[in-house]
C-alpha cells in the first residue's frame, strides 16, 4: 500500500513526490490565473477610474505703459564757504574808569506811541470794564489784610467739604487809588464763593495807576482764590 505522495514505477521502485515537484506541476495554473486576474484589475481601473484633466496654467501679460520722465532739475552749486571771523585782538587803548552813564529820566525819554491821558469831563468808565491806557499798573498795598479776609470770608461749609475755587474779579480804581467798583468777571461755579469774593474785594487797597506822569483811573483783573490748606 502507498500513500498519496508515494508513486510506484514500472520497475517496482517506490518514488516519493516532494513539495517542489508539486509546485512545478502547478506553476502553469498559477501563472495564467495571475495573468487573467491582473488583466481584469487593469480593465476595471481603466473603466471605472474618473477622467483626469490638466489644470490651466496659462497667464496673461499686461501691456507695458510708457511713463513720461520728469524734466531734469538743475541743481544749483553749493554756497561759498563763509570765512571765519577774525580772532579778537586785545586793544592797548586806555579807558578812563571815571566814565559814568548820564541819569535817565522819564521826561527826557517820553514814548511817542502812547495815547494821551483822559481829559477832564470825559465819559465815566466806572460802570463797566473799559480799557484805559497806563504806563504804571496799580499795586496792592495791603496783602496781609487781604489774606486775613480770604480766611474770614471763606464759607465754612465749603471749607469743611474741601471745596475751593477761583473767582476772577474786575476792579475799578480811580485817580487817587481808591476802589470804586468791583464786578465778577468769571464765576468759580459756586455762588457762595462768588459772594465771598465780592466781600473780600472790598478790602483791597491800591496805589494809583500812572499814564506817563499823570494818575489815571483804570480797570484791572485779579483772581481771588479760596483753597483749603
Amino acid at each position: 500500500m502507498s500513500t498519496e505522495n508515494e508513486q510506484t514505477t514500472a520497475e517496482g521502485v517506490d518514488v516519493f513526490e516532494t513539495a517542489n515537484d508539486r509546485f512545478k506541476r502547478s506553476f502553469g495554473s498559477w501563472f495564467w490565473g495571475s495573468m487573467v486576474a491582473a488583466t481584469l484589475v487593469h480593465f476595471m481601473v481603466l473603466a471605472f477610474w474618473p477622467n483626469l484633466t490638466a489644470s490651466d496654467f496659462s497667464f496673461v501679460m499686461d501691456d507695458i505703459v510708457a511713463i513720461d520722465l520728469p524734466p531734469e532739475i538743475e541743481i544749483p552749486p553749493p554756497p561759498e564757504q563763509i570765512q571765519r571771523p577774525a580772532n579778537p585782538v586785545v586793544t592797548d587803548a586806555q579807558i578812563d574808569e571815571d566814565i559814568t552813564i548820564a541819569p535817565t529820566t522819564f521826561e527826557d525819554n517820553l514814548p511817542d506811541d502812547l495815547p494821551p491821558p483822559r481829559e477832564e469831563g470825559a465819559v465815566d468808565i466806572s460802570d463797566q470794564p473799559t480799557f484805559t491806557p497806563f504806563t504804571v499798573a496799580p499795586e496792592v498795598r495791603n496783602r496781609q489784610a487781604v489774606g486775613r479776609a480770604l480766611e474770614r470770608e471763606y464759607p465754612s461749609l465749603l471749607r469743611d467739604a474741601g471745596i475751593g475755587g477761583t473767582v476772577l474779579m474786575h476792579f475799578f480804581i480811580n485817580e487817587t487809588g481808591e476802589l470804586e467798583n468791583v464786578l465778577v468777571a468769571e464765576s468759580s461755579g459756586h455762588q457762595a464763593l462768588d459772594d465771598a469774593a465780592l466781600r473780600v474785594a472790598q478790602v483791597f487797597e491800591f496805589t494809583p495807576a500812572m499814564n506817563r506822569d499823570q494818575q489815571v483811573p483804570v480797570w484791572i483783573q485779579i483772581p481771588v482764590t479760596f483753597q483749603t490748606r
